[in-house]
């Protein structure tokens, strides 16, 4: 990979700009001037602009390709809804601004709240949370309170199924909770009896990732639920997976107490570097009085921010929470409506078991039934000496990002694959070929897979001494 610090050393051609009437070394401290010139080099503009456009075709995003990440959904979103949230309206209100300067954000913000309860079931919203591991977090703050509130200080214990996200356990515990993992059925759902068993009067909650990330949907649901609401405890629906019921289904029909929705997932924002993200709570009347502040209300037809809820956790995010990515999801529900939302759901699905049905040919499968937005293949078996990490390598060489690895970890050498809802059968189909081309190279040329990739930038690192001796500078010489 070429750095500006390859190109050929050359003479300095002049500057745009006159050299300065006093050396600027005599204004700053001795200590802070430098003692050699820059190593830059002197570079034409074509050089330099061709430089850096040839760096930015190395990086691989949703604009240039397939990105099967399971429990990511890392799908393309309309640019469309980035124009609308940059409106001069939008982008230039200062988040300190009086209530009354900024109706009209207000009342876009308290009716997308009222949109989310809707799509939830539940019927009060905070906006507040940045992502979906800090909607967890304020979800475990929101049972933390209510216990407290209703003096059952007892209840320690936060349950969490073997299936569940992976950011769950550390959400629970930095709300001061224990966690008791629950089994999994050879169904690949919660086993109702490890469940029974673990209940107790110390449970505050169980956390359930819907559909699960097996990619399976717990058909026992309203079991589950009534079962630890009969114990006592609450229950949270963990959002990320919403794409594959969204418009078809509701979690507080389900049981759920408090859901956490991902709008970088489901409702139009670039997922990873195009952030930032945001994670809405929706709860139940019960949890209402303790949701963070402020809070938007309409009061003598103004909207204005109120902080008199003594009972309420406090502040999680600054104002009214990432609200560039609020615009977005608020204009992508505006765009699908409720017919949209279950077409999208549908697509999620139909694309999810359309791979499915084709590489379960090839690969193992663990659970073999109808999955929702993803489903999880196992690489165990595909070749003698063959790993996960061979094939997701060996991806890289045909073009496509790899989909998520060794996660979840109940399923060996695992390979979690969501198509999303915005994919069409071509990619599908061409994705699909590559995994079954690199099965049969696993079986006949394993060294092609060892080797992978050989076509990226970067060939395979030795990962355990990159993590424990990263270069994290150029080398160039004094």
């Amino acid at each position: 990979m070429t750095t500006l610090f390859d190109y050929p050393a050359r003479e300095p051609s002049g500057g745009l700009f006159p050299a300065p009437a006093q050396d600027a070394s005599d204004l700053l401290p001795p200590d802070l001037v430098r003692r050699a010139p820059l190593r830059i080099p002197n570079l034409s503009e074509p050089e330099l602009v061709r430089h850096y456009t040839r760096l930015s075709r190395l990086n691989y995003g949703v604009d240039s390709g397939f990105y099967p990440l399971g429990s990511c959904t890392m799908k393309y979103n309309p640019k469309l809804n980035e124009d609308l949230a940059r409106l001069p309206g939008f982008a230039a209100a200062h988040p300190g601004e009086a209530p009354e300067r900024v109706q009209g954000i207000l009342a876009l913000l308290h009716e997308f709240a009222g949109l989310l309860g809707g799509i939830a079931g539940l019927p009060d919203v905070t906006l507040q949370p940045a992502a979906g591991a800090h909607g967890e977090l304020t979800g475990m703050f929101l049972v933390k309170r209510f216990f407290e509130d209703r003096g059952e200080l007892a209840r320690k214990r936060i349950l969490l199924p073997d299936s569940a996200h992976g950011t769950n356990p550390a959400s629970a515990a930095i709300a001061g909770f224990s966690v008791t993992e629950i089994a999994s059925g050879s169904d690949g759902l919660i086993d109702l009896e490890a469940l029974d068993r673990a209940l107790d009067e110390s449970v505050a909650a169980i956390m359930l990732t819907v559909p699960n990330t097996l990619g399976l949907f717990e058909e026992r649901i309203l079991e589950v639920t009534s079962r630890v609401h009969a114990a006592g405890g609450l229950c949270y629906f963990d959002g990320a997976n919403l794409n594959a019921f969204i418009g078809r289904a509701r979690p507080g029909d389900m049981g759920a107490d408090i859901f956490h929705f991902n709008l970088h997932k489901t409702l139009s924002t670039p997922h990873g570097g195009g952030g930032p993200g945001s994670g809405p709570v929706a709860v139940c009347d019960a949890l209402g009085p303790f949701l963070p502040v402020p809070r938007i209300v309409l009061e003598g037809g103004m909207y204005r921010l109120s902080f008199d809820h003594p009972r309420s956790i406090g502040s999680m995010h600054g104002f009214c929470g990432n609200v560039g990515v609020i615009l977005k999801a608020y204009a992508y529900l505006l765009q699908l409506g409720d017919d949209g939302l279950r077409e999208a759901s549908g697509a999620a699905v139909l694309n999810a078991n359309y791979l499915q049905d084709r590489l379960k040919k090839t690969y193992a499968l663990p659970h073999d039934r109808l999955c929702k937005h993803e489903f999880v293949l196992s690489g165990k078996g595909i070749g003698e000496g063959i790993s996960t990490l061979d094939i997701a390598k060996r991806l890289i060489d045909y073009g496509f990002h790899p989909p998520t690895v060794y996660f979840p970890l109940i399923v060996p050498e695992a390979l979690m694959i969501e198509p999303t809802e915005t994919e069409s059968r071509e990619t599908l189909d061409a994705f699909a070929q590559a995994m079954e081309r690199i099965a049969g190279e696993a079986a006949r040329s394993p060294e092609l897979l060892h080797d992978a990739p050989t076509r990226a930038p970067v060939r395979r690192l030795d990962q355990t001494r990159a993590a424990r001796q990263p270069i994290l500078t150029h080398p160039f010489e004094d």
